[in-house]
């Protein structure tokens, strides 16, 4: 049985940061690549960031480049997302995502899903 389950999540101001971390249960994690996915209200949702198998490779939206930062520890089956200069349009329920290839900013190209946690930016 896979689980991804996000946590971290919250109200957070524009100068502040946060950081999101999802544990996965995938078997073995290091063969998935990992993804990032958001849902504002009333859009649809969208590609945030995603990692490869190690770690080694990343890939952004241009709306988040240079703010948040993706990453991963395969140790503890862990995949985080590190928010800076967090803006109110940054607002939405935020996603982790396992796919098997790299890089994928699809939804349909991802196999697992978290069922999200809400990251509030107040200005």
């Amino acid at each position: 049985q896979v689980q991804l389950v996000e946590s971290g999540g919250g109200l957070v101001q524009v100068g502040g940061s946060l950081r999101l971390s999802c544990t996965a249960s995938l078997r073995p994690f290091r063969s998935y690549a990992m993804g990032w996915f958001r849902q504002a209200p009333g859009k649809e949702r969208e590609f945030v960031a995603a990692i490869s198998w190690t770690g080694s490779g990343t890939y952004y939206t241009d709306r988040v480049k240079r703010r948040f930062t993706i990453s991963r520890d395969n140790a503890k089956n862990m995949v985080y997302l590190q928010m800076t200069s967090p803006k109110p349009e940054d607002t939405a329920v935020y996603y982790c995502a396992a796919s098997r290839d790299f890089p994928l900013a699809g939804i349909k190209e991802y196999e697992y899903w978290g069922q999200g946690t809400q990251v509030t930016v107040s200005s």
